[in-house]
């Protein structure tokens, strides 16, 4: 079982404990251990192999046993156990919004449901209208979550939600009487997919604000409309919801609504424990049920002694006690970054000329960009011989001649072949800038074969940046199968860098794997992997997920100034 499968049963025994009424910190303990899997960069068999699994936060005896015996035998007696004592289907009912543990007990052992095609057949047939205590609107509003969440399964890369939130919210900015409007849930902390969008706002007429958004031209279904809420569907099936507040509860419910769920979970206890109760509309006061609003983010986490914690760090793991102790970084930021180093032209399967793109780099502030045309060995993308790779770095230094204050680097992607050799020879590497090396072919090869395929590389000497690590694309093709503890030691052990690559369908390294890699000092760079101008500007999908591994400036070489940042790579 992979950390994924694991995380998902130690969810389930925490949703079915919780039905249970067991103890919250048992409860909590399950939820905890399941997100820290989920986000470990390491997997848990080879974690048990070494015998580390302790390690781990939150892995305590009891829960290393479990984790054991699912990894040996593929089940766990102790799920099996508490399962059967609840009707069948309850977990799957309870994905379900809107349906709580005692609804998914109902709907099992009245009306005999216990998959989802089932529970939408007995909505339609109003069938579950008709139970005692019903009735049809509660009905309806779980048949509306039931179809939201049929929408929900199908995430999509941030690089295609980001794109068309930000269509929605230039042309709602435009109308009269909107004072702020933000996004919050996934989209705000910059998860790789998105299921839905969720936009906050606030207005001086929020009946007319409402109107002016169903009434967008990207919609194609108005799934509800009302004053302060309403729900669109727009071209790609992707579902925006908005939610109009006063201005004094805004902070609280761009809070809440930003997440994550465990996130929120942790908030709320912390609160119980100082005598407040936490929602959407603020702060209430246990004592005297005096309610609490706040403007903005910052004072709601003040409120409960805390510093603001970025949305990108908001996950449920240990960002809570890391602000009590004074730890939250001041993470990277766009501006943070000096320059670009991987980049194509037209010498190879890029589309622009080599001084329009070192111009383009310049415009957007930039103080030098690396151009890493493919080696011969990608023919398919019109990849450089020797000579052509000489007469492109002579024409470099023609245009760099006639440049101030910019600096465009020689450099090359050159292919890591099946047995880890690099496909141009030593002789030519050495008189490049930057060499980045990057896997393009024998994807399949087992885990040791990839792994030692790829170390190979990192200990070349003249490899300085090891281009999209997992080769994955986001939606369309799963990442190779390294051991990346194994890859990460050994970047650290040779000092080549490794990069968090910005193209919105790779994002990789993902952010687990910058966390991890950032932890063990391995030096990292942020590039876009440009094939023309635009695709400059894609360098902020790569610092969201720098944000989301706790890096700061000081982690990214590439936010140094060339002549530092080249240094400190050759200086291996």
């Amino acid at each position: 079982m992979n950390n994924a499968s694991i995380s998902k049963v130690l969810d389930n025994i925490a949703e079915l404990l919780e039905l249970k009424g067991e103890n919250v910190f048992k409860v909590r303990a399950y939820q905890r251990a399941a997100r820290t899997l989920e986000g470990l960069p390491v997997e848990a068999a080879q974690l048990h192999r070494e015998g580390r699994l302790r390690q781990v936060p939150g892995i305590g005896e009891a829960l290393e046993k479990k984790i054991a015996e699912l990894l040996t035998t593929g089940r766990l007696e102790y799920y099996d156990k508490l399962r059967a004592e609840f009707p069948p289907g309850i977990e799957t009912l309870m994905e379900v919004p809107g349906i709580g543990p005692k609804t998914a007990v109902r709907l099992s052992r009245e009306l005999g449901i216990t998959t989802l095609e089932q529970l939408e057949e007995a909505l339609l047939a109003g069938r579950v209208a008709s139970l005692p205590q019903m009735g049809q609107k509660s009905a309806e509003n779980i048949l509306r979550h039931l179809q939201s969440l049929r929408r929900k399964e199908t995430r999509i890369p941030i690089g295609q939600a980001l794109p068309v939130v930000e269509s929605i919210l230039q042309r709602m900015r435009q109308v009269d009487g909107l004072w702020e409007i933000v996004p919050a849930g996934s989209l705000r902390r910059f998860k790789e997919t998105i299921g839905d969008i969720d936009l906050m706002a606030t207005a001086r007429d929020p009946a007319s604000i409402s109107q002016a958004f169903v009434s967008l031209p990207q919609v194609r279904e108005v799934l509800v409309h009302g004053p302060t809420k309403s729900s669109i569907v727009v071209e790609g099936g992707l579902q925006v919801d908005l939610r109009l507040v006063e201005p004094d509860s805004f902070g609280a419910m761009l809070q809440y609504f930003t997440g994550s769920k465990e996130h929120n979970i942790l908030l709320r206890e912390r609160g119980n424990r100082m005598g407040l109760k936490l929602s959407e509309y603020g702060i209430t006061l246990l004592e005297t049920e005096a309610l609490e609003k706040y403007r903005d983010e910052d004072a709601f986490y003040a409120r409960l002694g805390l510093p603001f914690i970025p949305p990108e760090l908001r996950e449920g793991r240990d960002e809570i006690e890391r602000a009590e102790r004074g730890e939250i970084p001041h993470l990277l930021q766009v501006g943070d970054l000096k320059g670009d180093l991987h980049a194509h032209t037209d010498w190879s399967d890029g589309h622009d000329p080599l001084e329009d793109m070192a111009r383009a780099a310049q415009s957007a502030g930039y103080g030098y960009l690396a151009t890493t045309d493919h080696s011969s060995g990608r023919g398919v993308a019109r990849g450089l011989k020797p000579e052509r790779l000489r007469a492109q770095m002579e024409e470099i230094r023609r245009i760099n001649a006639g440049l101030t204050g910019f600096r465009l680097l020689s450099g090359a992607e050159v292919d890591i072949r099946a047995d880890g050799s690099l496909d141009f020879p030593d002789e030519l590497l050495s008189e490049l800038d930057i060499v980045v090396a990057a896997v393009h072919s024998a994807m399949g090869q087992d885990r040791e074969v990839i792994t030692r395929r790829i170390i190979k590389a990192l200990e070349d000497p003249h490899v300085d940046i090891l281009a999209h690590p997992s080769t994955r694309l986001l939606g369309e093709r799963d990442p190779v199968d390294a051991d990346w503890e194994q890859v990460f030691q050994a970047a650290r052990r040779t000092g080549a860098a490794l990069e968090i690559n910005a193209m919105p369908q790779r994002l990789d390294l993902k952010d687990s794997h910058v966390y991890r890699a950032r932890e063990l000092g391995v030096k990292l760079v942020i590039s876009t992997d440009s094939h023309d101008t635009t695709h400059l500007g894609l360098a902020r999908f790569g610092v969201g997920v720098a944000r989301r591994g706790w890096c700061q400036a000081g982690d990214i070489l590439n936010t140094l100034p060339v002549d530092e940042m080249l240094a400190l790579l050759h200086n291996r």
